[in-house]
């Protein structure tokens, strides 16, 4: 039950919350997708086609796993612009879902 009520809420998020933003940098899109203890809804910046800052807006991940692979995968998706990257072990959950919501955040351009 837990898994649907999951999908649910991600569902409401993805259709509500991911608007494009024209910004004086750039454009921002929101993504969400499902992480290990929730979802996990990011704000990423663009200019000129690379992605120049990725935010979390919200996440439920604990600090010492889940966090520290955010900021750890955040850096990679903006050192190499993409998020072909490989998740972190030990939070292989948050990883591909935070990867996902910045996926999402960038098919809404």
């Amino acid at each position: 039950m837990r898994y649907i009520t999951g999908m649910t809420i991600l569902a409401a998020v993805i259709a509500v919350g991911c608007a494009s933003l024209k910004a004086e940098n750039g454009t921002r899109c929101e993504g969400a997708a499902m992480g290990y203890r929730g979802v996990i809804r990011v704000q990423v910046g663009f200019e000129e086609g690379t992605i120049t800052e990725i935010t979390v807006l919200e996440s439920k991940e604990d600090r010492n796993v889940g966090g520290a692979a955010i900021e750890e995968l955040t850096d990679l998706v903006l050192m190499y612009n993409t998020t072909e990257v490989d998740a972190v072990s030990g939070a292989t959950e948050t990883s591909m879902g935070f990867l996902k919501a910045v996926e999402n955040a960038i098919m809404r351009l």
